[in-house]
């Protein structure tokens, strides 16, 4: 799967969204929100984000799921990982792993996400690589 078609997608759950308007979890989901892109937020300590409701686990969201997207650090990218192929595997609904700028994946899990046909782009910004593909301008942290 190339870049454009991930932006093809439609609906986002974002692992590590977070409700302070300072922090990357936040700006980059409201960027993509304000693209026309659902955000379903992961977030077990929160009941609400931007306007969304939140889940505690990736497992418990009822709808579709396209997109996931990781604000978490590498050492939890495998357990995600496992999330998502579970996920896939039960629903057969999620096309794309998307590792924020810094998170990597160790050896193993681009090759298990793929044999399940689940596509991975890690240490990428998702907003940045948007606003670079479309002509739009990136938010700042802070920005409303």
């Amino acid at each position: 799967m190339d870049l454009l078609e991930v932006f093809k997608l439609r609906t986002i759950a974002v692992v590590g969204a977070s409700r302070d308007p300072s922090k990357w979890a936040h700006v980059v989901p409201l960027y993509l929100k304000r693209a026309g892109y659902r955000i379903i937020p992961i977030n077990p300590s929160a009941g609400e984000i931007l306007g969304e409701k939140a889940y505690p686990t990736l497992h418990e969201v009822p709808d579709e799921v396209d997109v996931v997207q990781v604000f978490r650090p590498s050492e939890e990218v495998p357990r995600i990982a496992q999330d998502v192929i579970r996920r896939r595997r039960e629903r057969g609904d999620v096309k794309v792993v998307w590792l924020q700028l810094g998170i990597r994946a160790p050896p193993g899990v681009r090759e298990a996400l793929e044999a399940e046909g689940i596509a991975l782009f890690e240490d990428m910004c998702m907003m940045e690589t948007h606003a670079r593909l479309f002509g739009l301008r990136p938010l700042a942290p802070g920005e409303v």
